[in-house]
């Protein structure tokens, strides 16, 4: 047991790093516009098929594909702010969550229509590859995975630290009404928050299409390990969201080898529930991108 628990905890460092990717859109979206994006999976499920549409029809590498994918979901998700979002900003929370919720049936049944309930899958080149280190095997597309989330979580933090909108961003969740007076185009800006969680969806969406099944309801499952790393983090907090992503993944990878594969992600939402006990606020605390671009 001591020599495969090195190998054990590396998989679930690299799985989950992909689970922080996939849950820093969704923690951007919620800390600018305190909306919870129920749709995020099925834009990581568009994100998807895309990759592998380009794959199978012009040879084109998912990790390359994200130079394509990407910006089409980054447009999506402006439609989908200024056609749902932004009337609803202001409402009720039921009547955001049923909004966003129906997006999501929308999207998953017409991906369903077009493409069909049939499993999908993409062979790259690297797709068998592994490297050794030491008693440790890495497989390729799994540090391929992990690599590119933590160079988009710089990217965010970057963003959000060096550049005149990302400075905005944080003013913004800081005080709205003050940002406003200070010449910030707020409605702007919420289009460009949910146009990049969105954008980070279908990033996440591209390098999982080399290690995942592709199908209309690849999303559902997705969101739901998403939704707890998020709440385990801390809402609105990126770092929190990379943190919890690691957290759940190690989780899920020692459970299944020691325990159970079939209780795996119930120990993760056990272990999700015990933090919450101790610390609603999750780990980070519900902090805004101020704080966040700090940490």
């Amino acid at each position: 047991m001591l020599d495969i628990l090195p190998q054990l905890i590396v998989s679930g460092i690299l799985i989950g790093g992909v689970y922080g990717l996939l849950s820093i859109g969704l923690t951007l979206i919620f800390g600018v516009l305190r909306i919870v994006n129920f749709a995020q999976g099925e834009f990581i499920m568009l994100a998807m098929f895309g990759a592998f549409w380009l794959n199978l029809l012009f040879g084109i590498d998912p990790y390359l594909s994200i130079l394509i994918v990407a910006p089409a979901i980054y447009v999506l998700g402006l439609l989908t702010e200024r056609i749902v979002v932004r009337p609803i900003l202001h409402a009720p929370h039921a009547m955001q969550i049923f909004a966003t919720f129906a997006v999501s049936v929308i999207l998953q049944n017409l991906a369903l229509t077009l493409w069909g309930p049939d499993y999908r899958s993409v062979q790259a080149s690297y797709s068998t590859t592994s490297f050794v280190v030491g008693q440790v095997s890495i497989a390729a597309t799994s540090l391929y995975a992990f690599l590119t989330a933590l160079a988009m979580a710089a990217l965010l933090v970057a963003f959000l630290n060096f550049t005149r909108e990302g400075r905005a961003l944080r003013a913004m969740v800081q005080n709205r009404y003050a940002a406003s007076l200070m010449g910030i185009d707020t409605e702007r800006l919420n289009r460009v928050a949910f146009g990049v969680g969105v954008a980070c969806a279908a990033v996440a969406g591209c390098i999982l299409t080399p290690i995942y099944y592709t199908f209309p309801g690849a999303g559902v499952d997705l969101i739901i390990t998403a939704f707890v790393v998020v709440v385990l983090g801390g809402l609105g907090s990126v770092t929190g969201a990379v943190v919890g992503g690691l957290i759940i993944g190690i989780t899920q990878t020692l459970t299944g080898f020691f325990i159970s594969v079939e209780l795996k992600d119930l120990i993760a939402l056990g272990l999700f529930l015990l933090i919450l006990l101790v610390r609603p606020q999750g780990l980070f605390g519900r902090v805004g991108m101020e704080e966040v671009g700090t940490k």
